[in-house]
């Protein structure tokens, strides 16, 4: 059984907008900071956003502004609200602590946002 489940992504025009959700199998208010990560093809694994569970959220530069991360620990499921996409943020998502990894990675959900 996957430690983690993330949905919602999809292809987009640049512009538009979509919102991933990231189901874990686990009581996440026990991680301080749960964040989501991007992966374009041929690139590394990078941090884009987290929240920690006294509400702090940071964000990389590329995306703030845009981006907004939210947790609802009593589902165990944290999500990424992604408006005014451009076409660099076509990557796969996933979602799992942060800035340490603690749980396996899911499959993650596929991002794709045209020109």
């Amino acid at each position: 059984q996957p430690q983690i489940l993330e949905s919602g992504g999809g292809s987009v025009q640049a512009g538009g907008s979509l919102t991933l959700s990231c189901t874990i199998a686990r009581n996440i208010n026990r991680f301080k900071r749960m964040g989501w990560y991007r992966q374009a093809p041929g690139k590394q694994r990078d941090l884009v956003a987290d929240f920690a569970n006294d509400g702090s959220q940071d964000y990389d530069e590329a995306v703030k502004g845009r981006f907004t991360i939210s947790r609802d620990d009593a589902k165990n499921t944290v999500y990424l609200q992604m408006n005014s996409l451009k076409p660099e943020d076509t990557a796969v998502y996933y979602c799992n602590t942060s800035p340490n990894i603690y749980l396996r990675w899911g499959q993650g959900t596929q991002v794709t946002v045209s020109s």
